[in-house]
Parts: structure tokens; C-alpha cells; sequence
């Protein structure tokens, strides 16, 4: 069945729901009262319930013309939160000046409180950016290094600090220590013993991706930071794929830094991001730019200039969101979409599955391969024969080949019976 196919009959066979295109979404009333109904039923049996998801549904405007199964990049806002968000660029173009000179610093802290009542620290160790590169580099580049000392990462981390390590390697003769994580590891012993092997005597700062960003592999971070720490290791922690996708909390993770992005599964608009320091290490840290002499504690690390600060604002309206529709529902939503289509393919002839089949080792995310098939091959013939929207990844270890798969609350499982379908084509036809 096509893409056009496809949707037309679940337009036909919904249960009063519109699947695109804004007709009237769910209010946040409305939505209350919606959540409401399945109050009784745990959030495992919530995660296959079609009917209350429909009704999340509702709630987006998405575009017919394909499948959106990268949300990765970027989580789009339900019409709720846009609306929101509209409401405050205006606001704050009326009060203009004003706005800015006198209430716009406290709002930012009540927002940054927020954000760590769900992150499980403390208000005055956390602080508002852009997003996770902001966060992560800030620390990479304002770390007190000196010549010989060491840095660990991972080829699966994130390029923007790879890059950045690379930087400071050339700038003050940091040395970066790479190590490659398996897709399909035998326990957590074998993850937590690739670093440790890789620790030296001038190994200062360790990197850690918490939920790995090309294949979705959840690394067991807490016991990482116990290893590094009886080693006199600091530990980073690239959380911008865990952050209100898998239920955690900071402190939970002993970790020394932590940063994060809000427009990925906290589906705030773009442009904001989180950064957490162990107050101990506030001080060490140069911040990215010049700080006011006056400023004291986390907020030295905070100076950037006039900022976009209605996308502030808007984190209580994703936050609230977040909080009604129940963090465990989220998460066992998310683990069962990602479920829903690896384990159809896992055994299929030509498909490779770069996420670990254990549901406890993946979330939401999910990485597929076609062998004999570039990655950059495999996204362009899914998007313009079988209408459905990945991004290709290609490492460059080759460690991982393929397309990365994220769906989003919105995504129906229907959708991904394409996806299925698809692969097992491509799979096929080699």
C-alpha cells in the first residue's frame, strides 16, 4: 500500500480524530480531561492503547506529504505548546524594552527551577542555554586543561564534541582518547570496562552519551561515573537524547556535567537547552563568554547576550504538557513504537538492526541498515519511493550504517507497517 493509500484509509477508518492538517486540537482542558479517562490503567497498557493515543494525536499539525519518523532532530510542538509560544513572542513584543530590563532575568530562573524539579537537581545547579552543543562545549572549552592531560569519548558520541575536544587537543595539547561502543553489548560490565580500560594517569574529564544519538543505545551512566569517580575522573554527560525521554534524574546519575536540548523530547521550541555543573566545579569552568565580576555561582556560566527569551517562556507550557500526559507513559510509548517495528525485521534477509534487541538498552530510537546499501541510499529511497522521512547515518568507523528511526508520540503504528513493509523490500532486493 502507498503512503497516499495509507492515509486516506485511516482517515476513513478513525474514531472522529483527524490525522492531519489543524482541525481543531486538543486544548489543555480538553487534554486533561482526555488523559483523564485511562487514569486507571498502568503505563504499560496505556503504551498500546491506539485510542488514547489518537487523541495525542489530535494535538499536532502534521504535514500528509510523508511519514515523519525523524524526530530525533528535532520534536515538533503539540498546537497546544505553539499556541503558547505565539502568546509569549507577542507579549513580550508589546512590553518590549521594558520586559527586557525588568522581568525577564526572574522568569528565566522560575523556568530554570522548573527544569530541575523534573531533572532531579537543585535550582541553582542548573541553567538555561541554547542547546546541548552550547552546554557540552562550554565545559569542553572552558576546562582548566593543561598540556598532556586526556580526555575520553566514544566515535558514537556526538560531532559538534568530538569536534570541540579536537579543538582544545590542538589549542592547550589536550590528549582526546577514542573508544568505539558496541551496538549489541553482553552486559553492562562490558561497557563500563571499555572506559576504564581507556584511563590513564592524566585522564581529567570522561564523556558519556547517555542515550547514544545515532542508534539509541542506552548507556548504563551511573555505573560509568561510579568507575570514573574511584579513578579521579570527572564525568560529562551528553543527555540531549534522555531528557524527558527516559525517566531520570541528575543526581541519580552522580555525574559532574550534564547538558541537554529542549526541542528534542521536551518539544520546546528551538533555541533553548539545559547545562548542569556540580556546584564543586562551577568555578573551574570558564564560561563562554565574559560574565559579569558580580555574578556568582552557575549563573557566571550564563552570560550570552540578548536572547530569544519567549522561547523561555514557553518551557512551562512544554513542561505542564509533559507533566499531564505522565513521564512513564511517555517513555513505555516510546520503548513500544521503537518495539513495534525492530523486532519485525531483526531476522529479516539484508536488514541490519544497529539497536540492541533488550527493551531495557533502547528507548524511542532505533537504527536499521540495508546491507550493500549506502545510508545516504537507504534515506533517499525510503523518502521518495515509500514517502517516509529518516536521516541517514554513517560513522565513521563504520561501526554503524544506516538510517536512524524516531518516531514521536504522534506516530501510529500503522505508519510504521510501512516502514516494516519497506525494509523488508529493500531488504529483499539487496
Amino acid at each position: 500500500m502507498d503512503k497516499r493509500t495509507f492515509l486516506k484509509e485511516l482517515t476513513l477508518a478513525g474514531v472522529g480524530w483527524p490525522l492531519s492538517g489543524r482541525c481543531g486540537p486538543l486544548s489543555g482542558t480538553f487534554l486533561s480531561d482526555w488523559i483523564g479517562r485511562f487514569d486507571d490503567q498502568p503505563a504499560g497498557a496505556v503504551a498500546a492503547a491506539e485510542d488514547f493515543w489518537a487523541g495525542i494525536r489530535n494535538g499536532y499539525r502534521l504535514k500528509p506529504e510523508y511519514i515523519n519518523l525523524e524526530n530525533g532532530y528535532y520534536c515538533i510542538q503539540p498546537e497546544e505548546i505553539l499556541e503558547s509560544f505565539i502568546t509569549h513572542v507577542r507579549e513580550v513584543n508589546y512590553q518590549g524594552a521594558y520586559y527586557m530590563r525588568t522581568v525577564q532575568f526572574e522568569r528565566k530562573k522560575a523556568m530554570a527551577a522548573r527544569l530541575a524539579e523534573i531533572a532531579g537537581c537543585g535550582a541553582e545547579e542548573l541553567i538555561i542555554t541554547r542547546n546541548t552543543t552550547e552546554s557540552l562545549d562550554m565545559v569542553i572549552g572552558g576546562y582548566p586543561w593543561r598540556e598532556g592531560d586526556e580526555a575520553i569519548m566514544a566515535q558514537q558520541d556526538y560531532g559538534a564534541m568530538l569536534n570541540m575536544f579536537r579543538q582544545v587537543g590542538r589549542r592547550y595539547g589536550v590528549v582526546p582518547k577514542v573508544v568505539s561502543v558496541p551496538n549489541h553489548p553482553a552486559s553492562d560490565d562490558e561497557l563500563v570496562s571499555l572506559y576504564e580500560r581507556a584511563i590513564g594517569a592524566r585522564t581529567r574529564l570522561l564523556m558519556v552519551s547517555h542515550l547514544i544519538n545515532i542508534t539509541g543505545q542506552i548507556m548504563p551512566v551511573r555505573k560509568i561515573c561510579d568507575m570514573a569517580h574511584s579513578r579521579g575522573v570527572e564525568v560529562m554527560v551528553d543527555g540531549a537524547h534522555s531528557f524527558a525521554h527516559i525517566r531520570h534524574s541528575i543526581t541519580g546519575l552522580d555525574c559532574d556535567y550534564y547538558g541537554a536540548s529542549l526541542h528534542k523530547w521536551l518539544s520546546v521550541p528551538l533555541g533553548a537547552g539545559i547545562l548542569y555543573v556540580k556546584p564543586a566545579h562551577v568555578e573551574k569552568i570558564w564560561p563562554l563568554l565574559a560574565d559579569d565580576a558580580n555574578v556568582g555561582g552557575i549563573a557566571r556560566l550564563n552570560h550570552t547576550g540578548t536572547l530569544p527569551v519567549h522561547t523561555d517562556l514557553a518551557i512551562a507550557d512544554a513542561i505542564d504538557y509533559y507533566q499531564r500526559l505522565r513521564p512513564e507513559r511517555k517513555e513505555a510509548r516510546l520503548r513500544y513504537l521503537q518495539q513495534y517495528w525492530t523486532s519485525r525485521v531483526r531476522d529479516l534477509p539484508g536488514v541490519v538492526v544497529n539497536t540492541p534487541a533488550d527493551p531495557e538498552r533502547a528507548c524511542g530510537i532505533g537504527n536499521v541498515g540495508i546491507k550493500g546499501m549506502t545510508p545516504a541510499a537507504m534515506a533517499d529511497r525510503l523518502l521518495n519511493h515509500y514517502k517516509i522521512y529518516t536521516v541517514a547515518i554513517d560513522a565513521p568507523d563504520a561501526s554503524v550504517q544506516g538510517c536512524r528511526i524516531t518516531p514521536n508520540l504522534f506516530t501510529l503504528p500503522e505508519e510504521l507497517d510501512v516502514l516494516v513493509g519497506a525494509l523488508k523490500e529493500m531488504g529483499a532486493n539487496g
